[in-house]
């Protein structure tokens, strides 16, 4: 007997790659059961698999920078339970992120796609369910989005959650209304502006120093409730920003630098912050 559940929940987190550097994501999650059926008439009952699943995704994979430990890119170190890696990129150079274990996503693979992490996934989860169930699958896929959108990653150190820590992330979607009308070229355009970006915060900005190569490197550093978080990262993949990266305080900013860019125009910008949720800001400038 075969059971599913479609879109069963979506996960928010950001991942190495060694193209595009700290990208930040945001997947829908679908799960499948194989078993007999036990005294129940059933495989296992959706209350427990969609209990037992939301639980376990929300807590291993969201909010969490998943790290393929396979890969020739990674150097990684554990000191107590503080983990430290180096990513390599392809184009010579790197991405350092230090902080706590449950920050992070230790996956076994070499690359992170969503057929790998679905692997990872059944893995550890294997032990989780009644022995009524003989085979677990998991698959992962991105919101259908026709308009713009961008991937952005951020940390939050006020944060009381998960919002902490400092590689998370999301691909949102965003609407942008000029003097009451969609303007979807600007909607573009700030698509482009945060392609693939990192938005921090320049309270924890510590330094801006060079590699060996003479790119500029931007030095983050804070403590939150959860522990010490570090990241060095291309400054040419950073926009710093003198508030929180909160959605509604990324909505706001964008409302205003847009109202920058077009004068006199009324400016209305719904951010998301990935799937379903998000804020709305109106900016103006003479």
């Amino acid at each position: 007997m075969h059971l599913f559940v479609d879109n069963l929940t979506n996960v928010d987190f950001s991942y190495l790659d060694s193209k595009r550097g700290i990208v930040g994501e945001t997947w829908l999650a679908n799960a499948a059961l194989d078993g007999a059926l036990d005294e129940q008439g059933m495989v296992c009952d959706f209350g427990i698999v969609k209990k037992t699943l939301r639980h376990w995704l929300d807590d291993q994979v969201d909010h969490r920078l998943l790290v393929p430990t396979r890969s020739p890119q990674l150097t990684l170190e554990h000191s107590g339970d503080q983990v430290n890696l180096t990513w390599l990129l392809e184009n010579g150079a790197s991405i350092k992120v230090s902080g706590p274990e449950q920050a992070f996503a230790l996956v076994d693979a070499e690359v992170i796609t969503p057929e790998s992490v679905a692997v990872w996934c059944v893995q550890q989860l294997a032990s989780h369910f009644p022995d009524s169930v003989e085979k677990l699958k998991l698959s992962f896929h991105c919101e259908v989005i026709e308009d713009a959108f961008y991937h952005y990653s951020h940390g939050l150190k006020k944060h009381l959650g998960n919002c902490q820590r400092i590689a998370h992330g999301h691909r949102s979607r965003i609407q942008v209304m000029t003097g009451g009308q969609r303007d979807t070229e600007l909607e573009k355009y700030w698509a482009g502006c945060w392609e693939d970006i990192y938005l921090g915060t320049r309270e924890d900005l510590v330094s801006t120093t060079a590699d060996d190569r003479g790119e500029e490197i931007h030095n983050f550093a804070y403590s939150a409730q959860q522990g010490n978080f570090t990241l060095s990262i291309p400054a040419k993949v950073c926009e710093i920003l003198d508030c929180d990266t909160t959605v509604e305080q990324l909505a706001q900013y964008i409302a205003n630098t847009l109202a920058a860019r077009e004068p006199g125009k009324a400016i209305t910008v719904r951010a998301y912050e990935g799937i379903g949720k998000g804020a709305i800001a109106s900016a103006q400038t003479s």
